[in-house]
């Protein structure tokens, strides 16, 4: 009896085990169950992302640079077919000895070598690495025929900027080059080993607007990264053109003319609207260069370069603006009140304040001579006195009013304000007040003055469109697409002045060019619907000592080029109904109405008559391009 309840406690006690024991393994399975129920079905997606992560690389394609044309749509910047050679290390065999065969092949300077190895120690073996970029198709050629000697090494291919027109617009397209280190803001297009960004220019001042949206492409890889098959593509969309006011073929014709000189700079721009049809700057330098990766010789000579080729010297060149400032400093007298166009002075040749003596420019003096004349005749003396009278402070005033000091407001990147001078501005920077003969100097737009090539050009739109604020600009359209987005046209607002003020000063510049006795008379334009007024200037860059006058001064080609007179000339054309308003300035060029004159002269034809007929400009401006002798020619 006893045994049987020991029994059935022995089986109760392991039947309740046994419970127990199946009980932990259901909860055991269920939690399995329960997870992977989770990891499953609720979290398939993400662990699926998770795998597709690791099986599928995603890379973006770097889209194309929008294009930069002219006014009439000719390119000026466009991109074109980059052939490289590259090679894939773990199929080379002996990475050394196939360098060596390919140097043979395409020339493989030392850095390069360097480079290469440099890349292939810190990728990965199946990784392609850039010998070199920018075949031409004669290497490309050489290279596929010697293909089976050249194990790893492939011909790949891809996109470039290209400037047709090179040196002759690199001042103000500018150029590309890859992202720097201070250039990569965690954005991963900039890290793409062809990407390039803008870095001088419209380039760089429209970069993100010509850069467009990357596209991707799917790559299937194996465990080790290697390529398998790509999946998908999502083409990129391309960047903006950007559409310029610059004429390239005015452009052109500006550089050949500069291009007589050593240093120089020509802007031509419309009086109405402000849109600029030539900004030139000379020596240049080729903007392709820097996109195919410029050699530190050519870096190295572009930076010692005396003439500074990488300047600007439209919009950075600050010259001293001589005789060509004259018209503001009449127009400075005559809306103070104290000078009337009829005001006369006596000019012997030069004029004494106190113990110094400022001379004329014409050594016999130009005799009596009311503003027109002054103008006209660009006689000092005269300018002396109105200087003297009105003082620099009225004379800052004007010009401020008409955009000099400051920034023109131009969309380029490295643009100067130059300076008017006040009694304020000298004692704040020096410490010494104003002396009256300054007052002198800078009435000739000399001492502290300085100006700028653009200014001078907007200077002379301002007078021209009867004195209304036109600013220069450079861009006409943003193109998305197949939209263009025209720029509504700008009303300027009216400087304030005088219209019969300013009818005397159009009358004098008009003479200077147009009457026998003007400074400028052998650069007129012999057309007369197309006549250009205008006013010659030569601004010294040296003091010229008393024995220098007395003994006669020294010809040009016997002084040294930087001791020379710098020669600036401004104009508009058609005097009856401006259109366009010209600035040029010549570094140490000598006379302004001999050499700076005829330039500005040949551009303006050129630009009234494009506007009129569309034609090659060579047939153009060559026809009305003959002028006749002049009596005198400005020497100051």
């Amino acid at each position: 009896m006893a045994m049987k309840k020991d029994d059935a406690a022995r089986t109760r006690l392991f039947t309740r085990r046994t419970a127990l024991l199946a009980g932990g393994q259901l909860a055991v399975f269920g939690s399995l169950i329960a997870r992977m129920y989770y990891l499953q079905v609720v979290e398939s997606d993400r662990y699926k992302v998770l795998a597709d992560d690791n099986r599928i690389s995603l890379r973006l394609l770097p889209p194309p640079r929008g294009r930069i044309l002219d006014r009439y749509g000719q390119q000026i910047a466009i991109n074109q077919l980059n052939y490289r050679v590259v090679i894939i290390p773990e199929q080379t065999g002996s990475l050394p000895a196939t360098l060596d065969a390919l140097s043979e092949i395409v020339p493989i300077q030392d850095f390069d070598r360097r480079r290469i190895l440099r890349e292939v120690a810190r990728k990965r073996k199946f990784l392609p690495v850039t010998v070199k970029e920018n075949l031409t198709w004669d290497e490309v050629a050489r290279i596929a025929v010697n293909t089976p000697d050249l194990p790893g090494v492939m011909i790949d291919v891809g996109s470039s900027r290209y400037y047709p027109d090179g040196d002759d617009v690199a001042h103000v397209i500018g150029y590309v080059a890859p992202p720097s280190e201070a250039d990569l803001t965690g954005d991963p297009l900039l890290e793409l080993p062809d990407f390039r960004i803008g870095r001088n220019g419209v380039e760089r001042v429209y970069d993100l607007a010509l850069r467009g949206r990357a596209g991707t492409s799917q790559i299937e890889v194996n465990a080790l990264g290697r390529p398998i098959r790509e999946l998908a593509r999502q083409p990129g969309q391309p960047g903006n053109d950007l559409i310029l006011t610059l004429d390239i073929e005015l452009q052109n014709l500006a550089n050949q003319k500069l291009a007589q000189h050593e240093s120089a700079a020509a802007v031509v721009m419309d009086c109405l609207t402000g849109e600029v049809l030539v900004l030139a700057s000379v020596p240049n330098f080729d903007p392709n260069e820097f996109n195919k990766g410029i050699t530190s010789a050519t870096w190295h000579e572009l930076l010692t370069n005396e003439r500074a080729p990488l300047t600007d010297k439209a919009v950075a060149g600050q010259y001293a603006p001589g005789s060509t400032f004259k018209p503001v400093v009449a127009m400075a007298g005559l809306e103070s009140g104290m000078i009337t166009p009829d005001f006369s002075v006596f000019c012997p040749g030069s004029m004494s304040l106190g113990n110094a003596k400022f001379h004329c420019w014409k050594k016999g003096g130009h005799g009596t001579m009311d503003m027109v004349n002054g103008i006209k005749n660009s006689c000092d003396v005269y300018f002396y006195e109105v200087a003297k009278r009105i003082g620099i402070d009225r004379i800052a005033d004007m010009a401020h009013r008409f955009g000099m000091g400051q920034k023109t407001g131009v969309d380029l990147p490295g643009e100067r304000v130059g300076l008017i001078p006040t009694r304020a501005w000298k004692f704040a920077a020096t410490g010494i007040p104003w002396q009256q003969g300054e007052n002198l100097v800078a009435g000739i737009g000399q001492g502290y003055v300085l100006a700028t090539p653009i200014q001078l050009a907007m200077m002379c739109a301002r007078i021209a469109n009867g004195g209304f604020a036109v600013t220069p600009r450079l861009t006409r359209d943003l193109v998305e697409g197949a939209r263009v987005e025209n720029r509504e046209a700008v009303t300027f607002p009216p400087l304030g002045i005088s219209q019969a003020n300013l009818a005397v000063v159009v009358r004098g510049m008009r003479g200077v060019v147009n009457d026998p006795r003007g400074t400028a008379f052998r650069a007129r334009i012999m057309d007369p619907t197309m006549a250009m007024a205008g006013k010659s200037g030569t601004s010294q860059v040296r003091r010229i000592t008393e024995e220098e006058r007395l003994h006669g001064l020294k010809k040009e080609d016997q002084v040294p080029w930087k001791d020379r007179d710098n020669a600036l000339f401004i104009a508009f054309a058609p005097v009856d109904n401006p259109r366009y308003a010209c600035a040029v300035v010549i570094e140490h060029g000598g006379g302004g109405s001999a050499n700076a004159a005829p330039i500005a002269r040949d551009l303006l034809i050129a630009a009234q008559q494009r506007e009129r007929a569309k034609l090659p400009l060579a047939q153009r401006y060559a026809a009305t391009a003959a002028a006749g002798p002049a009596p005198d020619t400005e020497m100051h």
